[in-house]
């Protein structure tokens, strides 16, 4: 009994180590989660921007500002003179905090009496902007308690925080919108990606190739049903969270669904790169895997584009999943229109063409 289990495990292992390209894949994922996870799945705040809003020209707010721009966690610190222009950096996201120091700052550090600072934290990336927030309070409270013993008195010194965007900083809010996309990559990848690998593995796909289809029909023939699946699943999440979870959304149905055309068809054409690689739907399986947690990971979801080292951060650009997760919940929460959500959809576009492009490419060589 014993000695026929152990030959049916050796056959096994035999059939999933039988050729490279099982083997690449089996071993990709691994490598790949080893060199990224480190590095891209990480809460850390180590690179965030901070921007300052100093009413005050007393010592003590200049010396406060002098502290929190020598900060590790913000090496960017950008100075705005106006309310607006606080509120614009946290719009278009160019800070995860902003700081609103009152003019009365100084005076009521040397009068003795509590000092607040107004604390903005954009609530869409609720997560690394409270941990950056405790990184600015820290610096408050040590300058506060260093004042404290050279005065011999105590001085109190802190912030007031509002949210952005989430002011209850409810999960759903965040968790919901990201959502739409993860399931939409699913949707697009898996479909495609399975599609000429299961042909290939039952046989029809030398009949579909003497049809009088060419390549480029089959290719849409295989892309449109994965666009179906996709728009279908995002919508009842879309539904579910409004209706169902109460997440607000103030932005346009149509430039939802206009940004998820192309982040579809974008993901569409590196789910027919893979099926067009693979022998079996095992190996396009495998393939769809060893895309989407180096993706998601890349995209800012789990931690932000700006901790990461630079060249992940250049890779993460490419990655249609960190554009699509700006447009979604900026439509969600903010009710971004077109001109705003073009600094991310133009990329979008970009990628849709370079994929299609090499997922027909590759098709046109494997089936040639």
């Amino acid at each position: 009994m014993l000695a026929r289990l152990l030959t049916l495990i050796r056959k096994e292992l035999q059939l999933a180590f039988r050729d490279p390209q099982s083997r690449r894949l089996l071993v990709l994922p691994v490598v790949l989660q080893l060199v990224l996870f480190p590095f891209a799945a990480t809460l850390e705040v180590k690179n965030a921007t901070l921007a300052i809003f100093n009413q005050d020209d007393g010592a003590a707010s200049i010396e406060l500002v002098h502290r929190l721009s020598r900060a590790h966690a913000f090496p960017v610190v950008l100075t705005v003179h106006s309310q607006p222009a606080l509120s614009e950096v946290i719009d278009r996201q160019d800070a995860l905090l902003a700081l609103e120091i009152p003019s009365d700052f100084s005076r009521s550090i040397a009068a003795g009496r509590t000092a607040k600072i107004l604390a903005v934290i954009d609530g869409r990336r609720s997560n690394s902007a409270q941990i950056a927030t405790g990184y600015a309070q820290a610096v408050i409270e040590g300058y506060s308690a260093e004042l404290s013993i050279a005065r011999g008195q105590p001085v109190a010194g802190g912030l007031v925080i509002r949210h952005r965007y989430n002011p209850n900083l409810e999960y759903r809010w965040f968790m919901l919108p990201v959502l739409v996309a993860i399931i939409t990559t699913l949707g697009s990848l898996i479909v495609t990606a399975l599609s000429v690998a299961r042909e290939r593995e039952q046989g029809t796909l030398d009949q579909l190739l003497v049809s009088p289809f060419t390549a480029g029909q089959i290719m849409v023939g295989k892309t449109i049903p994965a666009l179906i699946i996709a728009f279908g699943q995002a919508t009842v999440i879309t539904l579910a969270a409004v209706f169902l979870y109460g997440v607000p959304f103030l932005g346009s149905v149509a430039l939802l669904y206009l940004s998820m055309l192309f982040y579809a068809l974008s993901l569409a054409g590196f789910g027919l790169f893979i099926s067009s690689i693979c022998e079996t739907q095992q190996q396009a399986f495998l393939g769809v895997f060893t895309f989407i947690v180096p993706a998601v990971m890349l995209s800012g979801f789990i931690g932000p584009v700006e901790n990461m080292p630079l060249p992940f951060q250049l890779l993460s650009w490419i990655d249609p999943l960190t554009h699509f997760i700006v447009i979604v919940k900026g439509i969600f929460l903010k009710g971004h229109h077109f001109t705003t959500v073009w600094p991310n959809l133009w990329p979008l576009l970009l990628i849709t063409v370079c994929t299609m492009t090499s997922g027909y490419w590759m098709f046109r060589r494997r089936v040639a």
